[in-house]
């Protein structure tokens, strides 16, 4: 993003491991940075039932492992031999990133329009929790739309393949330690009170500029709209 990812990357030239495995602790907390994983954690957390800092942070990093899985997996053949999914695999997957941020911003509509977040002691429907298995799988797929991201691009350039494999393992465990982190903190913030009375107003603003995002990832990712940060 911005450029910042080659900004770090350029504090290593594959010399010193430490320095390799260093590099790719700072990659994978930069990455979870990106705008789309934000978005889609940020919503995820919202719109879910419970909002404290322990169960945000059990659905970050329950999307965060499963965003790390599909890291690996898909960084392992470009790290050694720089083979790439086809390009419309990899629109596909981006264009199935975008639709996962539309679907989870609608879900948080919904639930703003029925009531959910209007008055805490009042008694609503309680819909089913989001389940850690199925935050992981949702950080499946769009751990697969960020396989031919910068950050493997990068670690896939050092030279000892030995060296790049645990580069990329440190760098996909870190993104999801940074994620469960970020949901964490965004799930502490909404706990509180002041914040917690306001969020009515404030949850469907989140939606609306969630839904816009996804609906922009999902056209650019088959060419519709400029596309790329």
């Amino acid at each position: 993003m911005f450029g910042l990812d080659d900004k770090i990357a350029a504090l290593s030239t594959g010399e010193t491991f430490l320095i390799v495995i260093a590099v790719a602790v700072l990659l994978g907390l930069r990455h979870a940075t990106d705008p789309d994983h934000l978005t889609a954690v940020t919503t995820l957390v919202a719109g879910g039932e419970e909002r404290g800092p322990r169960q945000a942070g059990r659905l970050g990093a329950s999307w965060g492992l499963g965003h790390a899985t599909s890291l690996f997996v898909f960084g392992v053949p470009i790290v050694l031999a720089k083979g790439y999914l086809p390009e419309p695999a990899q629109r596909a997957a981006e264009l199935a990133v975008g639709l996962m941020i539309i679907a989870l911003a609608i879900r948080l509509l919904l639930r703003w329009r029925r009531g959910a977040f209007h008055d805490p002691h009042t008694r609503h429907p309680r819909p089913r929790a989001r389940s850690p298995l199925q935050a992981y799988g949702i950080g499946v797929v769009h751990g697969v739309g960020g396989s031919a991201g910068v950050g493997i691009l990068l670690l896939a350039s050092i030279p000892d393949h030995l060296e790049a494999l645990a580069a990329l393992f440190v760098f996909s465990l870190f993104t999801a330690v940074s994620m469960s982190m970020a949901s964490a903190s965004f799930g502490y913030t909404l706990s509180r009170g002041p914040v917690l009375r306001r969020f009515v107003t404030v949850a469907p603003l989140l939606g609306a500029l969630s839904l816009a995002f996804g609906a922009w990832y999902a056209l650019g990712a088959v060419g519709a709209v400029p596309y790329g940060l």
